[in-house]
């Protein structure tokens, strides 16, 4: 087993969500104008929670929804096994709201692509946002995040791993499992 090092603990992740719950709302003062998009699985759950963020500051909770990136992903080809599709919600007028997609962890800037490639196929919202738990860079596409929980440097082979209560039966936290390289 590789070494790993605990980034954040189940409170240094409440914290990230609220701050970035914050400025979300210092750029979107009006929830029922933006939805939260999670990719599944983790940033799902991610949405979620800062949706309670925001109802928690203004009292209205905005949209949430999911986006699946599986199918639209660039690497499909190249996984020895079918990925596992989830079912895609969105709000029903795109064009109305601006979305912002969150997820867990940047890495390449690809699984953001995807979906982007897989809300085009819906629509167009007004805008598409970003924002993730983790930015540990190297950056293969020109995607950055507009909101971000924390940065990490990190070697290109090193695993970052989030666990999150509710999706995985790990205690909750953001670890980096350096490479043996």
């Amino acid at each position: 087993m590789a070494p790993s090092t605990l980034i954040l603990d189940a409170e240094a992740i409440t914290r990230a969500l609220q701050r970035l719950g914050d400025e979300i709302l210092e750029h979107n003062p009006t929830p029922a104008r933006f939805a939260l998009v999670g990719i599944p699985l983790r940033g799902h759950e991610l949405a979620r929670r800062l949706a309670d963020v925001v109802e928690q500051r203004q009292g209205r909770r905005p949209e949430t929804g999911v986006v699946d990136v599986s199918m639209h992903r660039d690497d499909f080809k190249l996984r020895r096994s079918l990925p596992r599709v989830h079912a895609t919600e969105l709000p029903i007028r795109l064009e109305e709201y601006t979305l912002i997609l969150v997820d867990d962890v940047v890495f390449t800037g690809r699984t953001c692509r995807a979906a982007m490639d897989a809300i085009s196929s819906y629509g167009r919202p007004a805008r598409i946002q970003f924002a993730v738990l983790v930015d540990r860079g190297h950056r293969e596409l020109p995607i950055r995040p507009d909101y971000v929980g924390t940065c990490l440097t990190t070697d290109r082979h090193d695993l970052v791993k989030v666990r999150l209560q509710g999706v995985d039966d790990e205690p909750e936290g953001v670890r980096v499992e350096t490479s043996a390289t």
